[in-house]
C-alpha cells in the first residue's frame, strides 16, 4: 500500500481490499487528514472547507466507490465501501485524522474499529437508523432514476432524507460540486436502502480510544441528535458539538463554523 507524503496537491489511486481502485485527492502540507462524504456527492463536495483544511493537513479527500474517479462493483455493500476507507487511511501513514459525513460518517465509523493508525475521528450526523424518513423514499428515489431525472432525485434526495430546507437546497444547487452530486445520483437509492438496514450496536464501538468528535446542526431532524447521543454515550473518547442554526451541510451553509469546530479540536487533539 502506498504512503502519502508529498504535499503538492495530486491524485492517487489506492486499491481496496475487493481490488477496486479509490480516488484519492490530495492537497495541502502536515499531518493526514482524510474526508469521507456522504451521499449524492463526492470529494468535491469538500471544496468549501478544502482551503482551511489543506492550511493546515495534508488532506486526502477521496472519491466513494461508484462516483467521481473511483471504481465500483457489480454488487454494493456497506463492508466493501468500510474497506476503501479503512485502506485510504492505511495509506495515508500514521496519526491520521479521519472525518465522515452523513453517510460517509457511518463508514468512518466503522472503519475506526478496524484501523490503528487513527490519532482522531471527526463524525457530522451519521444516520444510524436514527432518522425516520417516508416510508416510500427509496422506491420514489428509484423511479426517478430510472426515468433519468436525476436533478428532481437530489431534490427529494436533500428534502426528505437530509432535511434540508429549499433556500439550503437552492444553495447546495449554485455551488459547483452540484456537477458531482449529479453525477453520482445513481448511488443514492442503494446506500438509502442500506441505511435504512443498518442497525447500530453500541457495544461494537466501545474499544475505539481515540478522541472523537460527534457534530450535529441545531436544526438538524431528531433522529440526527438521537444518533449523536447514541455515539457519544458508546465511545469513551467522543464528544458533542452542536452547530446552532445549522442542519445537514454546514459544510456550505456556516462554512466558518464548521471549520473552526473540526480545526480546533483536531489541533487540542494534537497536543
Amino acid at each position: 500500500m502506498p504512503t502519502i507524503t508529498r504535499s503538492e496537491a495530486a491524485r492517487l489511486d489506492v486499491a481496496s481490499a475487493d481490488g477496486t481502485p479509490i480516488a484519492v485527492h490530495r492537497t495541502g502540507g502536515g499531518a493526514p487528514l482524510v474526508l469521507v462524504h456522504g451521499a449524492a456527492a463526492d470529494h468535491t463536495r469538500w471544496a468549501p472547507v478544502l482551503p482551511a483544511f489543506a492550511a493546515r493537513s495534508t488532506v486526502l479527500a477521496m472519491d466513494r466507490r461508484g462516483r467521481g474517479g473511483s471504481g465500483d462493483a457489480p454488487d454494493y455493500a456497506l463492508e466493501r465501501e468500510v474497506e476503501d476507507v479503512v485502506a485510504v487511511v492505511e495509506a495515508a501513514g500514521e496519526d491520521v485524522r479521519l472525518l465522515g459525513h452523513s453517510h460517509g460518517a457511518v463508514l468512518a465509523l466503522e472503519a475506526a474499529r478496524r484501523t490503528d493508525r487513527l490519532a482522531a475521528l471527526v463524525l457530522y450526523e451519521p444516520p444510524l437508523g436514527f432518522v425516520r424518513w417516508p416510508a416510500d423514499v427509496v422506491s420514489r428515489l428509484e423511479a426517478l432514476l430510472a426515468e433519468g431525472r436525476r436533478d428532481e432525485l437530489l431534490e427529494v434526495f436533500l428534502a426528505d432524507v437530509a432535511g434540508l430546507p429549499a433556500d439550503q437546497i437552492e444553495l447546495m444547487r449554485s455551488l459547483p460540486a452540484w456537477t458531482g452530486r449529479l453525477a453520482a445520483a445513481h448511488t443514492i437509492p442503494r446506500e438509502e436502502r442500506i441505511n435504512r438496514e443498518y442497525v447500530f450496536d453500541p457495544a461494537r464501538f466501545t474499544g475505539i480510544r481515540v478522541p472523537t468528535l460527534m457534530l450535529t446542526g441545531g436544526d438538524s431532524p431528531a433522529g440526527f441528535h438521537a444518533a449523536a447521543d447514541a455515539v457519544v454515550a458508546a465511545l469513551p473518547g467522543c464528544r458533542p458539538a452542536v452547530m446552532p442554526g445549522q442542519r445537514h451541510a454546514a459544510m456550505d451553509t456556516d462554512t466558518a463554523r464548521f471549520t473552526a469546530e473540526v480545526t480546533a479540536f483536531l489541533e487540542r487533539s494534537a497536543r
